[in-house]
């Protein structure tokens, strides 16, 4: 698993209760009065979660939701806090903004997990949120990847959110048009959150490592340092800021998961001036190969999936071979992707190279009996052949164009000469009367009515302007 193991459990379980029971920030008591400690966080906590935000000066990044001006920001500043919904990647501050809120709220704050509450400790919430609103208190129910709640335990929010008995936030990395159910989403305000920039990943490592009350500088434990030290008892070495930034991706959690482990490994190191180095030499030790953003239930491997195809189809093999490089890296299965192949051979090349499919098809029979890693050779032969081959969607756009015509037209009967004369009395009945054997004329082809007397005359299939489209009976 390497060190950077460590970084990812941390980035796991950083900001999580770790308990099924409700986690409380009480907001403010009465009108002016501050309450003495909303988040309880250890001094050995992860970095990750010392360094949560307490006001909208430290929150970086996503601009256009909670920016200077912005709706929501003024929401959150007037406490009219509505039930919401947070969705974004991982580490771009969708728990951190909720937690914002329950520091500026006078209600009552509670915070859940998906992953480790149910049902039932949704009904003690509202239980509580009752008995607030009789006292003239509003409830807020913080759902941290409520996508982890099955439908039955989504639907047991809706009806308290729809009376107003809570207000509910819910954070989600999953597109809540397919995790929320519809009934929940509707009365909900979706708020997009996107990968933090560089700018902002580096200015959080630089906070973590100059802040001498729970960052670095405070000795990597959260305790305050002594005086004067801040920014100086940790230096960045050439590079480090650089390849964090570039590690993260956007994702601001793992950037302080790798921030921390690399201090952690370095600490050992320290100079006899009390300095701890941060070199790029064990920062690449750390990390050891690329983080890739890949997650096959999620957004990502549609998105990757669908750039594949897309690359495929437009003719571009470099493009081809880097994704399908990705999905293989992130441990996609590789029949996945081979199916994948199939279609787009049939879908996209179709009768331009009919060999297409019988390639993709044997990379297909290779995935399944050779595994990986071999089956990844095979299925980029496929992919590229498929990339490279001349295209035509003529099989596809013809059964399109014939669904359409079953769907929207009666079941029109088969013609009398077509139909099966493989019964005794068929021909009494007329079936099979008439039919012309095709072989039987001057180049195995005769003109015969083969469609339906109502669809006579239609085109389904258009040929293309490949050869082997225009092959086959001329049109009469």
């Amino acid at each position: 698993m390497g060190l950077f193991g460590k970084v990812e459990e941390d980035r796991r379980t950083a900001g999580n209760a770790g308990s099924k029971e409700a986690v409380e920030h009480p907001g403010r008591g009465q009108a002016g009065e501050e309450v003495s400690a909303l988040l309880v966080i250890p001094p050995d906590a992860p970095l990750a979660l010392r360094m949560t935000p307490r006001s909208f000066d430290e929150f970086v990044g996503q601009e256009d939701v909670v920016g200077p001006g912005k709706a929501l920001r003024k929401a959150i500043e007037g406490d009219r806090i509505p039930s919401m919904l947070f969705w974004g990647p991982p580490g771009t501050g969708k728990t951190c903004l909720a937690r914002l809120v329950a520091m500026k709220t006078k209600s009552v704050f509670r915070e859940l997990s998906a992953v480790t509450s149910g049902v039932q400790d949704v009904r003690n919430v509202v239980a509580e949120a009752r008995k607030n609103r009789e006292r003239g208190k509003r409830t807020i129910l913080f759902l941290d990847e409520i996508h982890r709640f099955n439908k039955a335990q989504q639907d047991a929010l809706l009806p308290h959110v729809e009376k107003g008995t809570i207000a509910l936030i819910g954070a989600t990395t999953e597109n809540p048009y397919f995790a929320v159910n519809p009934a929940l989403l509707s009365r909900m305000q979706i708020f997009s959150f996107k990968h933090l920039e560089p700018r902002h990943i580096e200015e959080i490592v630089k906070r973590a490592v100059e802040d001498s009350e729970r960052g670095l500088a405070a000795g990597g434990t959260g305790e305050a340092g002594p005086e004067g030290e801040a920014g100086e008892r940790v230096q960045l070495g050439t590079g480090v800021l650089e390849h964090i930034v570039t590690f993260s991706k956007g994702d601001g959690r793992v950037a302080l998961n790798l921030l921390e482990a690399l201090y952690n490994v370095s600490k050992a190191q320290e100079g006899q001036d009390g300095k701890v180095v941060l070199t790029l030499e064990r920062a690449l030790e750390i990390t050891q190969s690329p983080r890739l953003f890949y997650d096959k239930l999620g957004d990502q491997h549609y998105d990757i999936i669908s750039a594949f195809i897309k690359s495929m189809r437009g003719s571009d093999p470099d493009a081809t071979v880097y994704w399908l490089a990705r999905m293989l890296e992130s441990g996609e299965d590789p029949r996945f992707v081979a199916r994948r192949i199939v279609i787009c051979a049939s879908e996209d090349v179709g009768l331009a190279d009919p060999m297409a499919l019988l390639v993709a098809e044997a990379a297909f029979r290779a995935s399944e009996h050779i595994g990986m890693p071999e089956a990844q050779i095979p299925l980029a032969h496929a992919a590229l052949y498929v990339a490279l081959a001349p295209k035509s969607n003529s099989a596809w756009a013809a059964l399109d164009a014939a669904i359409g015509a079953v769907r929207e037209k009666p079941a029109y009967p088969v013609p009398p000469h077509l139909r099966g004369t493989g019964y005794s009395g068929a021909q009494k009945l007329g079936h099979g009367v008439g039919y012309k054997y095709a072989h039987n004329y001057p180049g195995h082809w005769v003109d015969q009515q083969y469609l339906p007397d109502e669809l006579q005359g239609t085109t389904f299939y258009k040929k293309g302007e490949h050869d082997i489209e225009n092959r086959g009976r001329p049109r009469t």
